[in-house]
């Protein structure tokens, strides 16, 4: 069975851009619930780690240019700039699948108010295992229809990923060794769970992210990263 499976649904107008890592604490509580989250005590910081996959927007990704013609990147030539904003998502945690529904909305400017105009951008949906190993991507594509003699128009859209339950979960043997409580003066208390290899991998391998951008070509990510 895969360890993650998309499914697209079409773009349409439904109710932080960051990208997360899981940071090292000295004490981590894995249970379900988040009463305890973020309150400090004996022996660490607690927080609670979920089978939902983080959510974010790939550096570089959040912003795509038009150009006409194609090929020329200076001010006159540009046609259509658009950026993607407002991700949140929502996810079911039950079930033997894990379901997070990603939406976000598109914010586009032309340079030229001009007729009624409707532009198409694609955009990706990819769930990475352990921060590095792709397991699904998905293509899709969001409409923006300029009005007649209009400057601004925006849209949304929407993409849903699913997640194995039993692939999100940390083994019983690992999550001992994180729930287990460290306090003052203890050895252990100065060693951070994290450090030891096999912990830090068993979680990247339970550990999901839905990254959502817009698939870019080469000269338009160029065009990103150096303007």
């Amino acid at each position: 069975m895969n360890a993650a499976r998309q499914v697209f649904r079409a773009p349409g107008r439904i109710a932080p851009p960051v990208k997360l890592r899981l940071t090292p604490l000295l004490l981590i509580a894995l249970l379900p619930g988040c009463s305890r989250e973020g309150l400090q005590a004996d022996g660490g910081i607690y927080a609670t780690r979920t089978a939902c996959p983080l959510v974010g927007i790939p550096a570089g990704t959040g912003d795509i240019t038009l150009f006409n013609p194609p090929g020329r990147t200076d001010a006159v030539a540009l046609d259509v700039s658009a950026t993607m904003t407002n991700l949140r998502t929502v996810c079911q945690d039950s079930g033997a699948d894990v379901i997070s529904t990603a939406s976000f909305d598109v914010v586009a400017v032309r340079r030229i108010a001009g007729p009624a105009r409707q532009v198409v951008l694609p955009y990706f949906n990819v769930v990475v295992q352990g921060g590095s190993d792709v397991v699904a991507k998905r293509v899709g594509a969001v409409a923006v229809n300029f009005a007649d003699g209009a400057l601004r128009a925006s849209t949304s859209g929407q993409a849903t990923a699913r997640v194995n339950r039993s692939v999100a979960t940390l083994p019983d043997d690992i999550r001992r060794i994180l729930n287990q409580e460290r306090k003052p003066g203890d050895a252990s208390a100065a060693v951070d769970p994290m450090s030891d290899p096999a912990v830090r991998e068993a979680v990247a391998r339970a550990t999901f992210e839905q990254l959502v951008g817009f698939q870019l070509t080469p000269d338009q990510l160029r065009y990103n990263v150096t303007r």
